[in-house]
């Protein structure tokens, strides 16, 4: 039971945001301009079938869905491909296969498609977080397919670009950050794209939570209470 006069303890609710996965949304730096390349100069692409992999939270998605866009392409998870469905992924000749990782996709549907895309010309972009050519797999002809697919790799961002995804981040939040609140959490956050969605989004909790704006104190507090 709380104490008589005591303040009641604030309740914050994390309300849904929408982040923009458009063209014009898309921060561009070193680490993502090959990839980005990939997807501006289709369907101009060394094959037809390729590879967007790198860590979480790069941009794979963000760049999918954009491709996904352009090219009227169907989107599946990896997890749940079957060689049932194949067809009816591939029905508009552009499919992306989102998040493939070494044994958590049947091997057999994927080597079907493989297959069926080439035969019918269609175009497949996959995400990943590391090449698939280092995948564990048992059939010897998919693991022939997996090696021969190009891949575009995408790094971790520099400084300018990760400051501008604080930024942005902030922003789709609409949070807009001082100077000084930036620059405290690029020195202080692991430089990943994941690490500064994940900090924003505390903040965003936190300053709701207690009724303040964001400041570089309200960053502190979020950093000590992370470590």
């Amino acid at each position: 039971m709380a104490e008589h006069g005591a303040r009641p303890r604030q309740l914050a609710f994390a309300l849904p945001h929408a982040e923009s996965l458009t063209r014009d949304n898309f921060l561009e730096g070193p680490s993502n301009r090959a990839a980005l390349a990939l997807i501006d100069r289709w369907p101009d692409w060394p094959s037809r079938s390729v590879v967007l992999a790198g860590p979480e939270g790069c941009g794979k998605s963000h760049l999918a869905a954009i491709w996904a866009e352009q090219a009227g392409a169907r989107v599946i998870s990896a997890r749940v491909l079957s060689e049932e469905g194949v067809p009816e992924a591939l029905a508009t000749g552009a499919l992306v296969i989102e998040d493939l990782a070494s044994g958590a996709f049947d091997e057999r549907a994927l080597f079907h498609l493989m297959n069926m895309a080439r035969e019918e010309g269609a175009f497949v972009l996959v995400t990943a977080r590391a090449a698939p050519s280092s995948f564990a797999v048992a059939l010897p002809d998919l693991n022939s397919r997996l090696r021969a697919l190009t891949v575009v790799q995408i790094g971790s961002p520099d400084e300018t670009l990760f400051r501008a995804l604080i930024v942005k981040f902030a922003a789709d939040r609409q949070i807009t950050l001082d100077e000084s609140v930036v620059s405290y959490l690029e020195r202080r956050i692991e430089r990943s794209v994941a690490a500064a969605r994940d900090v924003v989004a505390k903040l965003d909790l936190e300053s709701l939570r207690l009724g303040r704006p964001v400041t570089r104190a309200l960053a502190a507090e979020v950093l000590r209470d992370k470590a």
